[in-house]
């Protein structure tokens, strides 16, 4: 799976959140929304951050909050090791399943 469902908000922004669909391939993060791209990126640009409230998104300054619907494969893919508690279980089970 590269490709993911979520929403997207800017931390503090009064604005309601953004649908998006978010690609993983090719090494990059990508972020559509009504077919238009609106972030494009090499992972290693990025960093990432796992909290309660979603996925923290650091680039260039900026911060963008992204919450995934599979929030545990996205968290696997990018290979996050600090995560929230419940996510961590979530990722377990994740990871389980792939091996069967």
């Amino acid at each position: 799976m590269a490709s993911f469902d979520g929403s997207l908000r800017i931390p503090e922004g009064s604005e309601a959140p953004i649908s998006v669909l978010v690609d993983l391939t090719e090494e990059r993060l990508r972020l559509n929304s009504g077919g238009v791209e609106i972030a494009n990126w090499k992972l290693g640009e990025v960093l990432v951050n796992a909290k309660s409230d979603g996925f923290h998104i650091h680039r260039a300054g900026e911060e963008l909050i992204l919450k995934i619907k599979q929030d545990a494969a996205f968290a696997v893919m990018l290979d996050l090791r600090s995560v929230p508690v419940e996510l961590a279980r979530r990722m377990a089970v994740y990871r389980n399943s792939l091996r069967q």
